[in-house]
């Protein structure tokens, strides 16, 4: 039976006694392990069995709750319901809800915990899952509206007595990138320019052996791909906030992509920080982390998708923006007219 790490432990609670107000995430780095391993030293920390695709679908008797996922650089989180799961694949799962809107992919997945508390705040009563290298991938808190009575008998049902023996594995490494010159770069384009589906574009860029900034940069002619400067999300969604325009927000990591659908509203700068803070949606960028910023068009059976993506420093998609739209629906032309404007002023 594995037992709690009682130096970590000791270590974790006189921090927080200096920095009270302290995230998990800072405490790991501070205290130099990973997320994973500070989470269950927490005081109302409980493991759960590693049964990810059954909590989840018990995760829908819980009523209203905050679902978050963030990557290094960017938090996204949501206020819903989770609704029609779609879950019995052992590699990809969905939730497909107006509010909770998750895209899950399950090969990285590893630990599991629930934090129980008498409080009902933010952050002290929820489900947290990890991945093999001991980082974030989901956390769902419950709200003050939510099924405390469900939230317990989940608790119940999944907890295990032992802690978990977290030893954190590196995720795969991304394929290097090749040279240019070994790109075919011809039918590359040319599948680019005859894509129907947008879902279509990252098995093309498997084809081809090509890397997602590398394709930006090999595009097709024309405005398949316009980088832009690093203000762009930040001009793009105060304009969507001012004109009204709903977008939709993908923010995701290894093991999961999470999408806001609807509005943003209530901008606001703190520290290095840009922010939307709405009743439903708050979206947390790091801005200084941002590298690249690329509009990007492909074309669909519904017409062009326009796009706003959002690389760091190491070439990884950190958040996209897209206006809102639906399958057999074309984007919004206000969404449209918003991206055409800030790029023809921020266009490098």
């Amino acid at each position: 039976m594995e037992a709690i790490d009682n130096t970590l432990k000791a270590q974790y609670e006189a921090l927080k006694k200096e920095e009270p107000r302290l995230r998990a995430k800072q405490a790991a780095e501070k205290l130099g392990v990973t997320e994973a391993e500070v989470t269950q030293v927490f005081p109302n920390a409980i493991p759960l069995k590693p049964e990810f695709q059954n909590i989840l679908n018990d995760v829908t008797t819980l009523g209203n709750v905050m679902a978050l996922t963030r990557n290094n650089d960017v938090v996204h989180e949501r206020k819903g319901t989770y609704l029609n799961p779609e879950l019995d694949n052992p590699h990809v799962g969905l939730f497909v809800g107006a509010d909770i809107d998750l895209r899950i992919f399950f090969h990285c997945w590893k630990y599991a915990f629930a934090l129980k508390s008498d409080e009902k705040g933010k952050a002290s009563n929820g489900i947290l899952f990890f991945s093999k290298d001991g980082s974030a991938i989901h956390k769902i808190y419950l709200t003050p509206t939510s099924d405390y009575a469900a939230f317990n008998a989940l608790v119940e049902k999944y907890k295990q007595e032992e802690a978990y023996d977290i030893v954190p594995e590196a995720l795969p490494e991304k394929a290097k990138e090749v040279a240019d010159s070994e790109i075919d770069v011809e039918n590359f384009r040319n599948e680019w320019v005859n894509l129907k589906d947008t879902h279509h574009f990252f098995g093309m860029l498997k084809k081809y052996g090509v890397t997602r900034t590398q394709a930006l940069h090999l595009a097709p002619e024309g405005d398949y791909a316009i980088e832009l400067s690093n203000n762009a999300l930040r001009e793009i969604i105060t304009k969507a906030s001012e004109e009204k325009v709903e977008i939709m927000v993908f923010v995701g990591n290894p093991g999961m992509i999470q999408i806001h659908t609807g509005p943003v509203n209530n901008l606001m700068d703190h520290e290095n920080w840009f922010n939307v803070i709405d009743p439903i949606f708050n979206l947390h960028v790091n801005e200084p982390a941002i590298a690249q910023s690329w509009v990007v068009r492909k074309p669909t059976e519904d017409g062009i998708v326009t796009a706003l993506e959002v690389y760091d420093e190491a070439g990884e998609l950190i958040v996209q923006l897209f206006g809102k739209r639906k399958p057999g629906i074309p984007e919004l032309e206000s969404w449209r007219a918003i991206v055409k404007t800030v790029e023809d002023q921020l266009k490098k």
